[in-house]
């Protein structure tokens, strides 16, 4: 028995049940590209897919909309990866363990996928039915969204003829989204000296943080585990001598890193007592935003090396220096975040320590402010950095027609106003808009909670509603 098939809107959630059983994380794309490929091939419709993971399907306008221009709908293939510690799931080989609590969707241990999962499934179902009413469809379903828009970036625009487009990666019913932050990714490369060791061999861990998305939830004040554990580290020096072997924080550079570790050398048996101590002085400044936060030390099985006291130094401070967070606020919009970065990846490799972030900004030249910043701070340890992926902020179009249908089609069926405004996190209707000139784009979604961590859920009702919205719109267009 399948585990949603008894809620509406069934074929949107048989869509969404069948590609949750692909792996389908960033990077990870061949099940699911070939999954559309399929769905395409069986049904008869044209498509085009290519290298970069990028699928887009073709459908003509159903007869009663033979004259519509096309519009194209837009959502990415691939999701974020994130696990409870005690859950076991291999993430390349496994599906996800989907499960129905009250009026939502969730998975066992995991991230749920829903962003942007119920896109692909609203799509499917629309693709799949002969009794909508819609124009000339593109369906565009990219790859790797999630780690930098790599497949928008690499899709050949060529074959795409509209000039209107629906993306469905927003994640609030009753909110249009008109206008983006661009953004950029960053690595910072420290290279490190390790020498022999003799001393005692010690773990600390930072965990239980609530995590969440660097774009739509940087501002709520959740903890970023690198930064904790940079601050215990620091805190810990200042009482006894330490020499880190390997510190580790974060899979993914857009989500607020929840869990982090760092081995280490030292001659003081008192580590875990230090540790405890330290916890207590700063667990008061996360009770609200993340109370179930937990800093331990314990002893670890024993290693013969650490890095030398001058390379363990440099990790700790730049560590501590490097900024992340909330940068600055817009002062045209009330509540929106302007500029941001997340220290998402923190990894020991190759005699390097990697920190690793997404900047986002809705002013080029903040940006620019926070990348040279982080260059300043980069040369002062002379390391290797590394900017990349850069996509463009998505901004507001003064005449759009589109959303001003779309809000009054939202407004006779709801009786209410539908709230039409910017999000700091980055949507692929940036890079769409750069490439197609005169795209008139909106971006939409059902509620979904916790997105980039395994509290992530779905809202069955609201993606209902959502999905009825939607098929309003395509009679409409």
């Amino acid at each position: 028995m399948k585990v949603l098939e008894n809620i509406s809107p069934k074929n949107v959630f048989r869509f969404f049940e069948e590609i949750s059983a692909i792996p389908r994380g960033s990077g990870v794309h061949d099940g699911i590209k070939s999954y559309c490929e399929n769905f395409a091939k069986s049904r008869g419709l044209k498509y085009i897919s290519d290298d970069a993971g990028n699928v887009v399907i073709f459908k003509d306008a159903s007869s009663n909309c033979s004259s519509a221009e096309p519009v194209i709908i837009q959502g990415h293939l691939d999701m974020v990866w994130e696990k409870d510690e005690t859950c076991n799931i291999n993430f390349e080989t496994d599906g996800l363990e989907l499960t129905i609590d009250g009026d939502y969707i969730h998975a066992k241990g995991t991230t749920l996928g829903g962003d942007d999962g119920i896109a692909v499934a609203m799509c499917l179902a629309i693709l799949d039915s002969d009794d909508i009413c819609h124009p000339p469809l593109e369906i565009v379903f990219t790859a790797d969204e999630e780690i930098g828009m790599l497949g928008a970036g690499a899709l050949d625009f060529s074959s795409l003829k509209a000039k209107r487009m629906i993306n469905l990666d927003s994640e609030e019913e009753g909110t249009l989204w008109v206008s983006c932050a661009g953004g950029v990714r960053a690595d910072i490369c420290l290279p490190v000296t390790y020498e022999e060791s003799n001393k005692k061999t010690f773990k600390v861990v930072v965990s239980g943080l609530h995590g969440g998305h660097s774009g739509a939830e940087i501002h709520k004040g959740y903890a970023n585990a690198n930064k904790i554990i940079g601050r215990v580290l620091e805190m810990l020096k200042n009482k006894t001598e330490i020499f880190i072997a390997e510190i580790q924080g974060g899979n993914m550079d857009n989500a607020i890193t929840r869990d982090s570790f760092c081995i280490f050398k030292s001659d003081c048996d008192n580590i875990a007592n230090l540790v405890s101590d330290i916890f207590n002085d700063i667990k008061s400044d996360y009770v609200s935003a993340d109370p179930d936060i937990k800093i331990f030390a314990v002893p670890f099985d024993e290693i013969s090396y650490a890095m030398t006291s001058d390379s363990s130094d440099a990790v700790t401070s730049l560590l501590n220096e490097l900024p992340s967070g909330v940068i600055s606020m817009s002062r045209d919009i009330d509540g929106l975040v302007e500029t941001s970065l997340n220290l998402g990846i923190l990894k020991t490799e190759n005699n390097n320590v990697i920190f690793s972030f997404a900047v986002r900004s809705g002013v080029d030249s903040q940006r620019d402010l926070l990348v040279q910043r982080l260059k300043n701070i980069s040369d002062k340890y002379s390391c290797n950095v590394k900017f990349h992926s850069e996509y463009p902020a998505w901004e507001f179009k003064s005449d759009s027609h589109l959303r001003e249908m779309m809000a009054s089609v939202y407004e006779k069926m709801f009786d209410k106003k539908m709230t039409v405004t910017a999000i700091h996190a980055g949507l692929e209707c940036g890079l769409f808009c750069g490439k197609i000139k005169g795209l008139d784009c909106v971006s939409l979604g059902p509620d979904m909670l916790d997105i980039h961590t395994p509290q992530e859920r779905l809202s069955i009702s609201s993606t209902e509603r959502v999905w009825e919205f939607l098929l309003r719109v395509l009679e409409n267009l």
